[in-house]
């Protein structure tokens, strides 16, 4: 099984990471830090844009373990960059076979924007064919949502 998490945190090895390690634990995974790609904004066209190569990416994974931490109340830009400009770019469904699971964490979120980035991580995977594992908020959820992966 290929697992990559997709890091959308500026923090490679920061809170969005650890919530990785601990989903993660005692499984092989390839981490993907979404700063280090050049990934323009939907509708903007650089010929140095590198979505296609984290598209691929995903492609080859059978798990996709996407983490944001949680800023100005949402998804961060660099997950949400990518999540817009899948549109137009894939085609419904082709991810189907696929498990999507969904790191989110902050400092002091309230329930309602844990639901809202947990809403739009639901419908992404829905709509690109792939099955919703669930989401971590923290490590206890993190433990939890492992053992079944």
């Amino acid at each position: 099984m290929s697992i990559l998490f997709i890091n959308g945190s500026p923090n490679k090895n920061g809170n969005t990471a650890a919530l990785a390690a601990v989903l993660l634990k005692e499984k092989e995974y390839e981490t993907l830090n979404l700063t280090d790609y050049r990934i323009g904004s939907y509708g903007q066209a650089f010929e140095d844009d590198q979505l296609g190569q984290v598209i691929a990416k995903m492609k080859k994974a059978d798990v996709i373990v996407v983490g944001s931490p949680l800023y100005w109340h949402n998804i961060c830009g660099s997950v949400r960059n990518v999540l817009d400009r899948f549109y137009g770019l894939v085609e419904n469904g082709e991810f189907s076979g696929r498990t999507l699971y969904f790191l989110f964490q902050g400092a002091s979120p309230e329930k309602w924007m844990l639901e809202a980035g947990e809403y739009t991580m639901k419908r992404f995977a829905v709509l690109y064919g792939m099955e919703y594992g669930g989401t971590a908020t923290n490590r206890r959820e993190a433990e939890m949502l492992g053992n079944r992966i």
